[in-house]
């Protein structure tokens, strides 16, 4: 199938909700509490996203930078981010993620603090 001659995505998109439980110990990393970015590029070039984190108490923090080839996507794990800084758990948070080219960006939540797990998932806000 040949790639879309009409860009899809958005240049800007919005997580309002975010939220990484406390550390629970060492656990199969596929059912750690986490939160996830999950960004589609369907274009021709390379994507260079800058994601900030915002918080009620203090000041924000980021660009956190990354880069998502073309024709791919990335499951992009809050948790994993360190560079300016690790994302804080219990505390909660909103994104922005701004890329060069059109992305498109889906939100995902595991919360594993119970047995029964708790998974949830929404689009981000697509600012025009």
């Amino acid at each position: 199938m040949a790639a879309a001659t009409t860009p899809i995505g958005r240049h800007t998109w919005v997580i309002a909700e975010g939220y990484i439980p406390p550390d629970d110990g060492p656990r199969d990393r596929r059912f750690a509490s986490h939160e996830t970015a999950c960004v589609l590029n369907c274009g021709e070039r390379d994507a260079q996203l800058r994601l900030t984190l915002y918080f009620a108490d203090r000041e924000p923090v980021g660009p956190y930078r990354l880069t998502v080839p073309a024709r791919r996507t990335c499951h992009l794990r809050f948790n994993d981010l360190t560079d300016p800084e690790p994302v804080p758990h219990d505390s909660d948070y909103a994104s922005v993620i701004e890329s060069d080219v059109p992305v498109v960006v889906q939100h995902t939540r595991l919360d594993s603090r119970r047995e029964a797990l708790a998974l949830l998932s929404t689009m981000a806000y697509p600012a025009q």
